[in-house]
C-alpha cells in the first residue's frame, strides 16, 4: 500500500457546455454523455503525500455502457502535480510531468488502466483524470484507484552500443566474384569494430554475402544457417555481440532477400524477409517476398527490420513500431526518394530527413546500413543523428539510450503520446487492398 492521501474528488470539464453528467455513488464515480458532440470531461482525483523518486503502481477499473469505441472514448491520465479542473493539461505550470495510464483489453462492459510510474523531482501530489469524450450517448462508472508503492522500476534498459559496418566507399569498387570474397571483406571489419568499439550490436548492409556478384539470385542464394553464415556466427559468439547479416537466402524451393539476426551464442535468433521487393529488377528475378514484420525480443531490446525498398512504404516502419520495436535495422543499397528531383543526384540531406522522420514517427532507433557506406547512420527516437558516415569510414558507432526521458514542451511522454494519439477506426483505407492512393480513377 502507498501512503498517499486523497485530497479531493471533483468533476472536471474544459467548458460548462462540454461537461458530461456526473454523479458520485460512494466509491463509484459515474459520468454520462450530455447528448452533444462536444461532450468531454469526467472526474479528477488529487492525492498528497507523493515522495519524489518513489515508484508507484496505479490501477484503475472502469465499467461502461453504450460506447462503441471504448479505447477512443475513455481515457485515464496521471499528472505529477495539480492542475485546475477546468483547464487542459498542456504544459500547466503546476504540473511537473504527465502520462497516460495504459488501457488493457477487458470484457464487453469493463476495462482497466494501469501504469508503473516514478514520481519525478519536485512532485508532491498526484492527480488522476478520468475522461469520457466524443460521444453523444453512453456512460462510464469509474472506481477509485488502487495505488501501491512498487519495488518494480519503470521499464528501463541499459545503453546499447551499436556499430554499422560497411567499409569505406572507395573500398567497394569490386568486382567481386564469390561469396567468400564478400566474407573476407566484411569479417575483418567486424573484428576491427569489436576490438575498437566493443559493440552490443553489429549491422551489415543488404545482401552483404552476395553484393556485387554476377548471376541470378536463384543461383546465388544460400541457406541460413549454413556454411556461409557460420563465420559471422562464430564472430558473434566469440565477441558476445548481436549481428545482423544480409543475404540472399535459400529456403527450399524459395529464395528471399533476408536479414538474419545472430545472437551472442552464435545462433539465429530472428529472421526477416523483405516484404517490398525493389521495382526495376528484383521484383522480376524470382525472389519471393515476405509477408510480415516480426520483432525479436533480445537482451538489448526489441529488434525489427526493414530492407531497402521496404523503407519507401510507410507501412513497413509503422508495422515495426506497432509491433513494439526499440530498434529498426535497415540494410539498404539506396533510396529513390533521396535523389534530388532537379539535378538528379543523391542528396544526403533528403536521405537523412527521411530516416529521421521514420525514427520520430515510430518512436524507435533507426540503424541504417548502406552498401556503399555513404548515408549509413544511427538515429535515436528523438530524431538526433548520433552517427553518420560520409563514406570515408569503415564503420560508425554510437551509444543509444532507450530510456532517454525525453518530454516535449507539453511535459508529456513523447513515446506515449505518439501511440496513444492513434485512432485506428479512422484508418480503414490503410488496409484496403483495392486502395491505390493517387492511382485511383478520379473525375475532373
Amino acid at each position: 500500500m502507498s501512503d498517499l492521501r486523497i485530497e479531493s474528488v471533483m468533476p472536471w470539464a474544459p467548458h460548462p457546455t462540454a461537461a458530461p453528467l456526473s454523479e458520485r455513488r460512494d466509491d463509484l464515480l459515474v459520468v454520462a454523455a450530455n447528448g452533444t458532440r462536444t461532450c468531454i470531461g469526467g472526474w479528477q482525483l488529487v492525492y498528497s503525500g507523493v515522495v519524489a523518486g518513489e515508484t508507484y503502481s496505479i490501477q484503475v477499473d472502469a465499467g461502461f455502457a453504450d460506447l462503441d469505441r471504448v479505447q477512443d472514448q475513455l481515457r485515464c491520465e496521471l499528472y505529477w502535480g495539480e492542475l485546475p479542473a477546468d483547464e487542459p493539461r498542456n504544459g500547466h505550470r503546476e504540473v511537473v510531468s504527465w502520462d497516460y495510464l495504459v488501457p488493457e483489453s477487458g470484457s464487453d462492459d469493463s476495462t482497466r488502466f494501469t501504469r508503473i510510474a516514478k514520481a519525478p523531482e519536485g512532485a508532491d501530489r498526484l492527480t488522476l483524470r478520468y475522461t469520457l469524450r466524443w460521444s453523444r450517448a453512453g456512460s462510464a462508472h469509474w472506481h477509485l484507484p488502487q495505488i501501491d508503492r512498487s519495488e518494480a522500476a519503470e521499464a528501463e534498459s541499459a545503453p546499447v552500443r551499436i556499430c554499422v559496418v560497411t567499409g569505406r566507399s572507395e573500398d567497394r569498387q569490386g568486382p567481386y566474384r564469390t561469396i567468400e570474397e564478400n566474407i573476407d571483406f566484411y569479417l575483418p571489419l567486424c573484428r576491427q569494430a569489436c576490438a575498437e568499439a566493443t559493440p552490443d550490436l553489429i549491422v551489415l548492409p543488404e545482401i552483404a554475402l552476395q553484393w556485387g556478384l554476377e548471376g541470378s539470385p536463384l543461383d546465388l542464394a544460400v541457406p541460413a544457417p549454413g556454411p556461409e553464415t557460420a563465420p559471422f556466427a562464430e564472430l558473434a559468439r566469440r565477441c558476445g555481440v548481436y549481428l545482423l547479416l544480409g543475404l540472399l537466402e535459400r529456403d527450399g524451393d524459395a529464395v528471399h532477400n533476408s536479414a538474419v539476426l545472430i545472437g551472442p551464442d552464435g545462433t539465429i535468433v530472428g529472421k526477416y524477409r523483405k516484404v517490398h521487393l525493389a521495382v526495376g529488377g528484383e521484383m522480376e528475378t524470382g525472389i519471393l517476398p515476405g509477408d510480415d514484420f516480426p520483432v525479436f525480443d533480445t537482451a538489448i531490446g526489441r529488434v525489427g527490420c526493414n530492407i531497402c525498398m521496404d523503407s519507401s512504404a510507410a507501412e513497413s516502419s509503422r508495422m515495426i513500431g506497432l509491433n513494439g520495436a526499440d530498434f529498426l535495422l535497415l540494410p539498404i543499397m539506396g533510396d529513390h526518394r533521396a535523389w534530388h528531383p532537379e539535378n538528379h543526384v543523391w542528396d544526403p540531406e533528403r536521405f537523412k530527413g527521411i530516416m529521421m522522420t521514420r525514427a520520430v514517427d515510430n518512436q524507435l532507433c533507426m540503424v541504417v546500413a548502406v552498401n556503399r557506406a555513404r548515408g549509413t547512420c544511427i538515429i535515436d527516437r528523438t530524431g538526433h543523428v548520433l552517427a553518420w558516415n560520409d563514406g570515408d569510414r569503415p564503420y560508425v558507432s554510437a551509444t543509444v539510450v532507450l530510456n532517454d526521458g525525453f518530454r516535449p514542451a507539453n511535459k508529456g511522454c513523447y513515446r506515449s503520446t505518439n501511440w496513444m494519439q492513434r485512432r485506428p477506426h479512422a484508418y480503414s483505407a490503410f488496409v484496403d487492398p483495392d486502395n491505390l492512393g493517387g492511382l485511383l480513377p478520379r473525375e475532373y
